[in-house]
């Protein structure tokens, strides 16, 4: 149900590996793969990604988690099946274990030549796959409302990331962070945590200087173009949605779900706050850097810092005191079941987590380092579709 007359609808885009199964690695096959899923479903949001080995997908506006997850399950469900009518399959993890950024094709198309033109080995690195989750204000927005609640949701976005890891491993290589996804990624310019702004104007301001310098400047049209704004959280200049974008991409519905039902929970408390003349303090960019750091490098195994104790917090205790915080919230907006789902991620580990203890059993098992990747591999294939 909205809060204070606010939909706080959902919408959510995930980008899967499309993957060969008997060599496990990346396939680049998405040009044939669009061709045929539109021939079947000519309706659906199939759309390439940079790498001919993605494949995205956004789901319809979600009214509420219900609807989330019924949008993830049939769009998974899609996806695979087409896979499978093809001979391939898909994983839903961040990075692949050991697919080399150098063998990819890129996909064709105007916007992926001038990125490639633009950031030239900064962008051809980019062999990663994102979940972002959009929240609708309604269609009588008030932008000024957004960017108050997104100067304020910065600060949440370290737990996020934390809950979601899925990207262990990059280029054959153990890493030692969980989330490799938000490394590869904050090579590229306007990235990481946003900067915060006093008035939509301000924002708007910002995105004006970045086109008429040519920093965001659309070639074709001449003008700003919002959209090379990659901040982990924005304003979604297609949508008028709030757009968060740091999360990896879970590899279980559920956890998606669950991250889902938390932005939204955590979206209407700070509405419910600002309805008691009331805020949640907004921290400094470089406050909430740190605390994305430790999530990157650590997840839920990990602590983080309360600026306002001057104290490391394990994730663990944050995670259950958000929980307890939103639960109020998430009951009014009928998600406190998935929001609970959080306490299954921290018993049983976030995908990182999991890939982690597939590779060591494998390894210790007697197999060669090659096979305990490629086993990594086959567990998130089956992870992807579980439940579905």
């Amino acid at each position: 149900m909205p809060i204070n007359g606010i939909p706080l609808t959902l919408g959510v885009e995930e980008e899967y590996q499309i993957i060969n199964p008997e060599t496990r690695d990346l396939h680049s096959y998405v040009q044939e793969f669009l061709e045929r899923g539109r021939l079947i479903y000519p309706d659906e949001e199939l759309k390439p990604e940079f790498m001919q080995s993605q494949i995205e997908v956004g789901s319809r506006v979600c009214r509420n988690i219900g609807e989330v997850r019924h949008e993830l399950k049939r769009l998974r469900r899609m996806v695979d099946q087409i896979a499978r009518d093809n001979g391939m399959r898909i994983a839903a993890a961040s990075t692949h274990p050991f697919a080399q950024w150098s063998d990819q094709d890129l996909s064709a198309g105007i916007r992926y030549k001038q990125l490639i033109d633009q950031m030239k080995d900064v962008a051809a690195q980019l062999l990663i796959f994102g979940f972002h989750i959009h929240i609708g204000f309604g269609d009588t927005i008030d932008r000024d409302l957004q960017i108050e609640i997104m100067n304020q949701v910065r600060y949440f976005l370290p737990h996020l990331l934390a809950l979601s890891t899925s990207s262990p491993f990059w280029q054959g290589r153990r890493t030692g962070l969980k989330s490799y996804r938000s490394v590869v990624f904050e090579m590229m310019p306007r990235t990481g945590i946003a900067p915060t702004f006093s008035s939509f104007s301000e924002y708007e301001q910002l995105v004006s200087l970045l086109g008429k310098v040519g920093a965001i400047r659309n070639p074709d049209t001449g003008k700003a173009d919002a959209t090379k704004i990659w901040w982990d959280v924005r304003p979604n200049p297609k949508y008028n949605t709030m757009e968060v974008r740091i999360m990896d991409l879970c590899t279980r519905v559920e956890e998606a779900v669950c991250v889902a039902a938390l932005l939204q929970s955590i979206v209407g408390f700070l509405i419910k706050l600002r309805m008691k003349n009331q805020s949640w303090r907004v921290f400094r960019r470089y406050h909430i850097i740190e605390n994305k750091w430790r999530a990157m490098r650590y997840g839920i195994d990990g602590k983080l810092i309360d600026f306002g104790k001057a104290e490391e917090i394990p994730m663990e205790f944050l995670a259950i005191e958000l929980i307890e915080i939103l639960e109020e919230t998430a009951k009014e907006l009928g998600c406190w079941d998935e929001v609970q789902y959080v306490e299954t991620i921290l018993r049983e580990g976030t995908s990182a987590d999991r890939q982690l203890r597939i590779f060591d059993k494998a390894i210790n098992s007697g197999v060669s380092h090659e096979d305990a990747l490629k086993a990594v591999v086959d567990h998130v294939i089956t992870e992807t579709i579980e439940g579905v």
